[in-house]
Parts: structure tokens; sequence; C-alpha cells
């Protein structure tokens, strides 16, 4: 059973009844091989390092006096503290804040000041500091790393050029369905009834990778939007991840696990001090092992943000009207709000899931080669490279392929005499199961390098049908 205590996260869980339970999923579902946990282990541990965390200096919350303009949010006052007295932990104003530390802020804003912010304000600037104790350095250090991840994945751009296909928009079990009483945008993901295998079955890993990115900008998106409709500075979501009909087998899928540790790793890494607080719901006892995995990308001033609680809904229904209203919320969850029809889950504002039928799913509706294509075939544990030397800067290279025999990893960097400068790094994609497309600007002129590569499969080869086209520069 869970036991809630103020700003921590405690499980009445003994130690041996832990190991038995992932001995468990050892034995039963041959997925939780132990290179793949002991990877999982290892790169937490340098997660760890990279960001200082184990030997960042002392935590101390920022704490402001919650005035009773600041508490009003379209027309509604709100307590200064809850029960555990934590809510003057968390801002609603950064501006106090930002001209206390407006000499850390322009210290960042001059070393980054070599590259393109995708947010510049003064109140995203104090967000990495806040996360790294006001050390400048390591601030400095982890923002570069998340533009440059940016670029590479084109997220600044995601909420224009990615359109979720159907299957996401019925079955991903996620939907906004309001605010908090600090005016926060609230998110709902209703995890337990995830049928992630079958959204697997139906998306490629890229369009699984596209959404998630999509879902977190859209979390921006959504205190951007609260700001300017309050004229209050929103920077921050409240979310509630609901684990009902959560199972041992569900929690036992590498893949599962896999995509609920890298969500975690995105979120904690390229968008901190996002969220004001995150309510875990319905949590199975065993669910202890996906916490203890992912604490390691926690930073210690999000820990006092998360609340978990067990199966008992008297115990997670008073904390989530304790800051949410009861009109906020749905009337599944012990609020008042119901859709026009009377539906108590919402479904016109959240999408709680459920089964994907098999016509989605892609091996229904394989790709099929197109006359212009030409053939390549990859050995077992080979890789193929195809090289194209572009004269202008602005040129265009469009590519689209499909392999038959399975999945491929595919890469496209620049090389020049000495380095190899990586415009795609390296990834599997499923172009078995749909046709892998797309284009990039070539900045400069120089030989770019496509790189098919199937080492990772020791016994079966690969058939690659492509076609790759090089624009010039547009007038």
């Amino acid at each position: 059973m869970i036991e809630r205590k103020p700003n921590m996260l405690v499980y009445h869980t003994r130690g041996w009844v832990s190991i038995c339970l992932l001995a468990a999923i050892l034995f039963v579902n041959h997925v939780f091989s132990l290179p793949w946990y002991f990877e999982q282990l290892r790169f937490s541990r340098i997660f760890c390092i990279e960001m200082s965390v184990i030997n960042s200096p002392p935590f101390h919350p920022m704490q402001q006096k919650t005035t009773t303009d600041q508490r009003k949010f379209t027309g509604k006052e709100i307590k200064s503290q809850d029960s555990n007295g934590n809510y003057c932990s968390f801002f609603i104003d950064e501006t106090p804040e930002i001209e206390k530390h407006k000499s850390a802020i322009q210290q960042l804003r001059n070393a980054v000041s070599d590259c393109k912010l995708h947010d510049s304000r003064d109140v995203y600037i104090l967000k990495w500091l806040f996360v790294f104790g006001f050390d400048v350095t390591r601030a400095e250090k982890m923002l570069r790393h998340t533009l440059e991840w940016r670029r590479i994945n084109e997220v600044d751009d995601i909420l224009e050029t990615h359109f979720p296909r159907e299957v996401f928009k019925k079955y991903f079990p996620f939907g906004q369905i309001g605010v908090d009483k600090f005016g926060c945008p609230l998110f709902v993901h209703a995890f337990g009834r995830f049928d992630f295998s079958g959204l697997m079955l139906s998306s490629t890993k890229k369009e699984l990778s596209d959404y998630s990115l999509w879902m977190l900008e859209s979390y921006v998106r959504a205190t951007k939007i609260e700001t300017e409709r309050t004229g209050s500075q929103i920077t921050r979501s409240t979310y509630i991840f609901d684990y009902e009909c959560t199972t041992l087998k569900q929690l036992a899928k590498k893949s599962l696990l896999d995509h609920f540790l890298e969500n975690c790793r995105l979120m904690f890494t390229h968008y901190p001090d996002s969220s004001r607080r995150l309510f875990i719901i319905n949590a199975p006892s065993y669910f202890s092992i996906a916490v203890t995995m992912a604490k390691p990308f926690l930073h210690e001033s999000d820990v006092p943000k998360i609340k978990i609680f067990g199966t008992n809904k008297n115990e997670w229904l008073p904390a989530l009207l304790e800051e949410i209203d009861a009109d906020q919320l749905p009337a599944h969850y012990g609020g008042t709000m119901t859709d026009p029809d009377g539906d108590p889950t919402c479904p016109s504002k959240l999408n709680m899931g459920g089964k994907v039928p098999e016509s989605y799913y892609l091996s229904n509706n394989t790709p099929v080669p197109k006359d212009y294509m030409t053939t390549m075939n990859i050995t077992a544990g080979g890789k193929k490279k195809l090289r194209f030397e572009i004269n202008s800067a602005g040129s265009t290279i469009r590519w689209e392929f499909m392999t038959e025999g399975g999945d491929v990893g595919f890469r496209i960097y620049k090389k020049d005499s000495k380095d190899k400068d990586d415009l795609i790094p390296n990834e599997r994609v499923d172009s078995h199961l749909i046709m892998e497309e797309g284009q990039i600007e070539c900045r400069q002129p120089g030989n770019y390098v496509f790189e098919f590569d199937n080492s990772f499969s020791y016994l079966r080869g690969k058939k690659i049908l492509y076609h790759v086209i090089v624009d010039p520069p547009s007038l």
C-alpha cells in the first residue's frame, strides 16, 4: 500500500518484496533480459553524473508570499497552501524572482548568445538556473544540449509540421481537461488503459517518437495560451497520471518501460521545471519498480511536486480537489465536469484509450515498391553507404525508401577531411512497415552520406528500395 507523506515519494513495499517482483518479471516475461536491465541502470547512472544531481548543492525551494491578487484566476481565489504546506514552494508569478536573479539570468543569456533560443523570455532562462542551483556553467551546458537536441529533432516546428494519425487521436490516452486552482493547464493520462502493443503495431518508432515530442510541446503551448488568456505568467502544468487497470504484465513489457523511461528523460532533461504538480493515482503496489527506475531522471526540485496514491479513491480524490476545482475535473475522477451528453469521462476533451483494432496494424498495409526505385542488398551484420557531393549551399536532398526483411538503421552525416557531422543520428526505422520519407537542407557544400546499418541483425540480410533526389537552391 502507498502512503502519502509531505514532499516525499514513500512506498510501504519491503526490499525483498520488490526483488521478488522483479524476479517474477524476469521469469514470466523474458523481456527484462539482464543486459537490458543493467543497460538501463548504466544509462541512469551516466545521466545522474551528467546532470550532477548526486553532487549538486543543497536544494532550497524558492519561497514566495502568495498575495490575494496573485491568487486570483478567472475570478476565483485559492488557498495560500495545501495541507502539506507546500503550495508556496512553486511560483505563480516569477516576476519577483526574475528581478532578484537578474544578474544570473543575464550571465546565462550572454553565455549562449551564439545560440538561437526558441524561447527568449527571462522566465525560460530562470528555469535552467533554478534546477541547477543557479550554477551558470552547468545550466549553460544543459541548455546547449537541449538546443542541439531541438535542432536535430526539429522540435521548434513540430506543432505545425506533425499531424498525428487517427490511431493516436483515438487510442493514445491523453487530454487537456481544464486548469488547476493556480491557472495552470491540467492534463490527464489514463495510462492504465493504454494498449501500447496495439499502438506499436499501428505506428513506426519515428511516429511514436514524434507524437511524444508533439505532446511535450503541447504542454508548453497550453501554458502560453493561459498566459495570454489570464494576463498572468503561467509556465507550468499539472498532470494526473491514472494507472487504473495496469497489470504486472504491462509493466513487464520492455517496450512499454522503454517508452516510459524515455518520456521521463525527455521531460525532465529538456523541459526543466515545467510541472507544478504530478499526481499519480491508482498505482498498483508493484509500480514502485517503474518509479525506482525513473528516479535518476528527476531533478531534486521535481521530487516534492510528485504525489503518489494507491487505488483508494478516498485518499487521492481529496488531494485532487484540494488543488483542482470540481468543475475542472471529469465526474469520472470525482469532479462535476461532464460532456454535453452527460458522459462522465469527457471524451470530447480526454481520450481514455482502449484496445486498438487490428485494422490499424501496419502489417495489414505494408509499403509497395515504386517503379522508379533502385534496389540495394545489405548482408546480415553489414552496412551500405550512398554518397552525394553537394556543390551549392542551400541545396535540398529528398529521399524515400523501404525495406524487405525487417527494419534497418538509418543515418545521414556530412563528411569532410577530418570529422563526421551527424545531421540525422543513427536510428532504426520501421521501413518494412511504412515508406520512410524525408528531406534536409544542405547548409554547406560538401559530401553528404546516407548510411544504412544492418549491423544489429546477425542472421538476416535486408533489401533496400530507395529513391534520392538533390534539388538545387531555390532562387
